[in-house]
């Protein structure tokens, strides 16, 4: 699994119910042929993702066959969810500083 472009937008919370902060990404995942996630038009992860204070997780993401925009119903797996967490990690930490 390859990440490739991303966008991401902070998502806000009138009410400030929430504590913290919750970002969209929305991050283009090229797979091998061989995979069964494959898809000749692309796959798209939709990470909604959450950071408290220092701490970033994951707390919801969605698999999207570009061609369709359909759901796909397969979870990654556990390194590749660790690869996301990372992903989203470093590019939350560059934002943060600026760079």
């Amino acid at each position: 699994m390859e990440i490739g472009a991303f966008s991401v937008e902070e998502i806000k919370d009138p009410t400030n119910i929430i504590e913290g902060k919750r970002y969209e990404f929305l991050i283009d995942i090229e797979v091998d042929e061989e995979d069964e996630l494959y898809s000749e038009a692309g796959i798209e992860a939709r990470v909604i993702v959450g950071q408290k204070e220092e701490e970033v997780r994951i707390l919801n993401y969605f698999l999207l066959d570009k061609g369709d925009n359909e759901i796909i119903e397969f979870a990654l797996e556990e390194e590749e969810e660790e690869m996301l967490l990372h992903f989203v990690q470093e590019e939350l930490k560059q934002e943060d500083t600026g760079v």
